[in-house]
Parts: C-alpha cells; structure tokens; sequence
C-alpha cells in the first residue's frame, strides 16, 4: 500500500516501524523523544515540533533509511496517524 505524504509516495509495505514523536532541544541538545516523555517533561524542555517516522532500515543495517513527516502540532500528528493506521490493515 502506497501512502500519499508532503513528502511524496511511501511504500508502507516497506515500513519496519512507524512511530510517532517530539523533537526537543535540552540543553543545546536536539532530540526525538517519545510523547510520553514530552508530556512527562512539558515545561522542562524546550518542543521544537511533532515527527511521524517511517523506518525502512532492515535490521542489522547501519545506515538510517527514513521518512519523516513534521507537524507543528499533536492535533496534526494524530491527524495524520489516523489517514495512515488504516492502510496498514490492507
């Protein structure tokens, strides 16, 4: 199944892992960190925007093969968590 993104066309029959997340910067670091987290440490971070990543990187593989999506907003993120789940039922 073929996903229709910003960021052009994902074969989700390729995804390894898909998962949501916050970049943050702490302490001149930037991250990505679960949501959880986020919401656990909401004031003590700085949320810099929401990821969606698509993980096609086989197992064993050093090289990253990723997409991410950003979304300014965790009303965006879980928008476009809700277009994709679907897809993976098919």
């Amino acid at each position: 199944m073929i996903y229709k993104s910003k960021k052009g066309d994902i074969d989700l029959s390729k995804i390894i892992r898909l998962y949501p997340a916050a970049v943050i910067e702490m302490y001149g670091e930037i991250a990505e960190m679960s949501l959880e987290w986020m919401e656990m440490n909401e004031g003590k971070v700085k949320l810099l925007h929401y990821v969606l990543v698509f993980d096609s990187t086989p197992h064993g593989n050093e090289e990253k093969i990723r997409t991410v999506l950003e979304f300014e907003t965790k009303e965006e993120l879980i928008e476009s968590i809700n277009e994709v789940a679907p897809l993976f039922d098919t």
